[in-house]
């Protein structure tokens, strides 16, 4: 059974104050601080190891699709950004700029890089000269910049670490193949090593890319019923190739424009992890990302105890050194003040070793995610803890997907739909005609958007009527009010 003993009193409970809690979990295990320039953020340290640890896990997968990692300049000239128009019509208005250097004024204005389209574009055409050449199969671990009005820590600052690939293709098909391909790496990502279930599908053409010909997404049901779009992946089709150039020469003699595309995933996901699976106590990680998987607690009263507990405590830390992320507290807080620490941020196992487990040759672990205690014999340790990582690992992913199907609707009825959007949280999914100013009266009248086309699809077609306009309905598509 799950104890529901309130462990973090000055946490604000998640039902009374979901944005508030966000916060206050943010900065109480610190992940991230406020910056002294508006809108920025500051990771600390055990935040960034939780970057680490994710920019590891996805890199990985990169790499086995045979992608390499590349580096490009922070800053762009305002030119480039001119060369594909509905580009830079999309981010224009989150666009800073630098206009002066050493004291002078700059002959063109630079642009801090939004995103890397357009730099990319030009070394590409450069670098692509043949169809020996292709493809071409870039990916950059950065920073960007974009002047956003309305921030929060990890899910929307003006300045934020992500990775952003960048590929060139022969043929179209083999373009909208890698753009797929790079939806699954981020969904496979987001289900096995961040246990959250995501809904991988098309952007309406209201939602997508500046610039692309098609993007996909992955979509996530936060705690309070939210979606959070978690990673995107665009066909470019042979627009930013046409902009800026990128042609090779083909095995019949022809000169052809290739077929691009581009892919990202951010820090947001830090805050898709937190809002997932976090509770009223502060964070849940899953054992696969967090900084430390298992914290070991020492406990004595008295100091003729404290060497045998020292003794089994190094053992322990020296059983799983290399294998698994273990943290020894040996700070001077009481034992009470430690659980509560490290409940809050997150650890997914603590190890409590006391007197007593020396005496029997144990040590009692104890879960995060549901405060099951189990005391497991030292001799049986290595074995054991691995095992019950991976069923931490599993819970939180089965609980996410629990909470994401119990808070999911299906509706014929546009009334019925506006009254979930406002007294309900979650998903609605419904009968959609891919009508662009019908989704906009919609975001307009109900504060609800198109977050995915999903996908899974009803076998043979959908039958019926758009929810909205009462046309024949062309796919299902998934509302939700979003961060």
């Amino acid at each position: 059974m799950v104890n529901d003993e309130k462990f973090v009193e000055d946490i604000v409970d998640q039902d009374d104050n979901f944005s508030q809690w966000y916060n206050q979990v943010v900065r109480k295990a610190e992940l991230a601080d406020y910056a002294p320039v508006r809108g920025c953020m500051i990771i600390r340290p055990y935040g960034y190891a939780l970057w680490e640890n994710l920019q590891q896990k996805v890199d990985a997968r990169f790499k086995e699709t045979d992608v390499q990692n590349a580096y490009f300049p922070l800053l762009i000239p305002q030119s480039f950004l001119q060369k594909e128009a509905e580009h830079v019509e999309g981010f224009a208005p989150e666009v800073a700029w630098v206009t002066r250097g050493g004291g002078e004024e700059l002959e063109e204005p630079l642009a801090i890089r939004p995103t890397s389209e357009t730099i990319i574009g030009n070394s590409f055409s450069k670098w692509i000269q043949s169809y020996r050449d292709l493809p071409l199969l870039i990916n950059q671990w950065a920073n960007v910049m974009r002047w956003e009005k309305r921030t929060a820590l990890f899910l929307r600052t003006s300045e934020f670490l992500w990775q952003e690939g960048h590929t060139a293709h022969r043929t179209p098909e083999e373009a909208e193949e890698r753009t797929r391909l790079m939806l699954e790496v981020y969904r496979s990502f987001a289900e096995e090593d961040a246990a959250i279930p995501v809904i991988p599908g098309r952007k309406s053409e209201n939602e997508k890319f500046a610039g692309a010909l098609r993007t996909y997404s992955i979509e996530a049901m936060m705690g309070d019923g939210k979606a959070l779009q978690s990673a995107t992946s665009h066909n470019l089709g042979d627009n930013f190739a046409r902009g800026f150039d990128i042609q090779f020469l083909d095995a019949d003699s022809q000169r052809k424009y290739c077929h691009t595309t581009s892919w990202g995933m951010s820090t947001r996901m830090i805050g898709a992890l937190i809002m997932v699976h976090g509770d009223k106590s502060g964070l849940i990680l899953p054992p696969r990302l967090a900084p430390y998987q298992v914290v070991i607690v020492p406990i004595w009263r008295k100091e003729k105890e404290k060497e045998a507990v020292n003794e089994l405590v190094n053992r322990v830390e020296k059983m799983f050194k290399g294998k698994v992320r273990v943290k020894v507290d040996r700070s001077e807080n009481t034992p009470g003040w430690k659980y509560n620490e490290w409940e809050m941020r997150g650890v997914p196992l603590r190890m409590e070793i006391g007197p007593r487990d020396v005496q029997n040759n144990n040590v009692m672990l104890v879960r995060r995610d549901n405060r099951v205690k189990e005391p497991v014999s030292v001799d049986a340790l290595e074995q054991r803890l691995p095992e019950l990582l991976e069923e931490i690992q599993k819970a939180l992913y089965q609980r996410a997907l629990e909470f994401r199907e119990q808070n999911t609707y299906t509706t014929d009825s546009y009334d019925e739909f506006k009254q979930i959007i406002a007294e309900k949280r979650g998903f609605v999914r419904v009968k959609w005609a891919e009508d662009s100013a019908a989704e906009l009266a919609i975001k307009e009248e109900t504060k609800a958007t198109l977050r995915v086309i999903p996908f899974n699809q009803p076998e043979g077609g959908v039958q019926g009527k758009c929810i909205y306009t009462g046309k024949p309905a062309t796919c299902e598509a998934i509302f939700a009010r979003a961060y």
